[in-house]
């Protein structure tokens, strides 16, 4: 097992699906048709989805955010990805594997016929072939140490057999020498080795940072692949708009089929606005403007809950509303390195001090599976029992206790402390102003809100420039690993300003580490979930975070809309959806 590794708008007026008196069906678009295809489905439209973020990073060893991941996965792909609905690794780009004796060799068989994009970076503008040496170059990059290269960590760093000696070697310029594991056997063909046997690799394969990209985007764009990228999936990277809107197009040169044999994908095209007022997002759904929203405003949650349920009458009722539990915990980052929150006391009076339930019940009007009582790790993973971690909840005594253990009895002499966060359409803001009322009332202590757009967050957070920060991980995985791994401290760096990534609370304890590393080396994931939950209880006794809520996933889609599954990671795979208009069918 391994670690694995997130502006308001003019909106772009698009018509309602309508039917045509001969017969076709027009999509949601007045210039597109749709057309009939095999299993009842059609070819055509437009889909029109809203983030409430704009994304920081398209290229693929860069990705570290949710938004990044869920536009980046549309254009290009790894060799495995997720089912969209079960979440289970399946094959992508590649057509077949085999797996040694020993565990640590891994053939794979890419398919063949697979093109990149046409672009500009090729000759003639002419997508070619992609084969195994781009895997080869996509994973010698991963291993090279550069300023756009946050996940390597995440995939080879003691798994792929040679990487670490590449990736140190690479910080003094292109080693003279290849990776051990990489072997390109032929032109569709290639083995990984590994220092191990490793029963995440397919998995972790299956993750952003292992999309496959032609060597001629590098070239040619370098750092501007943040926003030029070229892959293989089923949509093109057309337009964009900074902070305003991103263009997919469809891929007319795409390899897959669906299993009624239809050439994917089914859309025109994927228009992805950029809207973080929930308000402002649900009434473009309303005017059908926008063919799904994630995540309502929590003041119309309850009366979407009443007029969706079955046999309701409201304005609501049209819509489909899908909900899950969700793989994502929302926390509050607390800077360990330095400064106040560098003091055990100080954590835990804080974790005390918050009234989860009151937050979860009457802020978020219960869009939330459950307070964040436990642990990091949310309540979605089989054989991995969360209730079993001992957290925190509203102690108020407890809470005045550590904090005059700390030295500041009733808050005298507590400082006055900056708590960074996201708007999210406003939702974060009202969660973060109810923080901090209660910990003046309960502990009187002064919290200034700063509000900050999303990629500066992010970037505060990687330097460690803060010392009490709104976050929240939706994990790229099924596994609470991928949760674990927020505090694994191998690569947290001895002072501020330099990149701690995933680990931005900079939380070190070797007893931790230690466990951690065991349940890596682990026979089995049951045997690995055991060593996972006695480091997880005692990352919770140290506090270094204070868990808020594990998240619902709430989503509102168009009746038309069809093949889009929700899901707790909210992986999507938009080669699949289709439209139609059910009243004519």
């Amino acid at each position: 097992m391994m670690k694995a590794n997130l502006h308001y708008l003019v909106i772009v007026m698009i018509g309602f699906l309508l039917v045509s008196c001969g017969g076709e069906k027009k999509g949601n678009s007045e210039s597109s048709v749709l057309t009939k295809a095999e299993g009842d489905r059609y070819y055509g439209g437009i889909l029109r989805i809203n983030e409430s973020e704009y994304i920081k990073n398209l290229f693929p060893h860069n990705i570290t955010d949710a938004y990044s991941y869920r536009v980046a996965s549309q254009v290009y792909e790894g060799l495995f990805k997720f089912d969209d609905t079960t979440l289970v690794v399946t094959e992508g780009l590649v057509e077949a594997f085999e797996v040694d004796d020993t565990g640590t060799e891994y053939t794979f068989k890419l398919h063949e016929g697979v093109y990149f994009h046409d672009d500009e970076c090729f000759p003639g503008g002419k997508g070619r072939e992609m084969t195994a040496e781009d895997v080869a170059y996509c994973f010698t990059r991963l291993c090279t140490k550069h300023p756009n290269n946050q996940n390597f960590p995440a995939i080879f760093q003691g798994v792929l057999k040679g990487a670490d000696k590449y990736y140190n070697a690479s910080a003094n310029g292109t080693p003279d020498f290849d990776i051990d594991g990489i072997d390109v056997v032929d032109k569709y063909t290639i083995k990984l080795s590994l220092t191990a046997p490793n029963a995440l690799l397919t998995t972790n394969l299956a993750r952003p940072a292992c999309f496959i990209y032609p060597k001629e985007a590098e070239d040619t764009y370098g750092i501007d692949m943040r926003i030029k990228a070229v892959g293989t999936g089923p949509f093109v990277l057309s337009n964009v708009e900074e902070n305003i809107s991103i263009i997919l197009n469809k891929n007319e040169n795409y390899w897959r089929k669906d299993g009624f044999g239809n050439q994917l994908p089914f859309l025109e095209a994927v228009s992805i606005q950029f809207i973080n007022n929930k308000k402002t997002e649900l009434f473009e759904f309303k005017k059908g403007n926008l063919d799904m929203i994630y995540r309502l405003p929590t003041e119309f949650i309850i009366q979407i809950l009443e007029e969706t349920s079955t046999g309701a009458n409201g304005e609501y009722s049209q819509f489909e509303l899908q909900r899950s539990p969700e793989m994502m915990t929302h926390f509050i980052s607390l800077m360990n390195q330095r400064g106040v929150f560098s003091n055990i006391n100080v954590r835990k009076a804080l974790n005390y001090a918050i009234d989860r339930s009151k937050i979860l019940d009457f802020v978020l009007n219960g869009e939330g599976f459950e307070s964040g009582k436990y642990g990091i790790t949310p309540m979605v993973f089989q054989n991995y029992d969360v209730t079993k971690i001992n957290g925190y909840t509203l102690n108020i005594d407890s809470a005045r206790y550590y904090l005059a253990q700390a030295g500041y009895p009733e808050g005298r002499g507590f400082p006055k402390i900056e708590f960074y966060l996201n708007s999210e359409g406003e939702r974060n803001t009202l969660v973060a102003t109810e923080i901090q009322k209660q910990l003046k009332d309960h502990l009187n202590i002064d919290v200034e809100l700063v509000i900050l757009p999303f990629a500066q967050l992010l970037d505060k957070a990687y330097k460690g420039e803060y010392n009490m920060m709104r976050a929240g991980w939706v994990s790229d995985y099924p596994s609470p690993e991928n949760f674990l791994w927020l505090f694994y401290s191998k690569d947290v760096p001895n002072s501020p300003g330099e990149v701690s990534y995933p680990n931005i609370a900079r939380y070190i304890n070797r007893d931790f580490d230690a466990l951690y590393q065991e349940a890596l080396r682990s026979k089995s994931v049951e045997e690995a979930n055991q060593v996972f939950q006695r480091a997880e209880q005692l990352m919770m006794h140290d506090a270094p975070v204070i868990i808020l809520w594990y998240d619902e996933g709430y989503r509102l889609i168009q009746s038309y809309v069809k093949n889009f599954p929700n899901n707790p990671m909210q992986y999507r795979d938009l080669s699949d959806v289709y439209l139609q208009d059910a009243k004519a069918l």
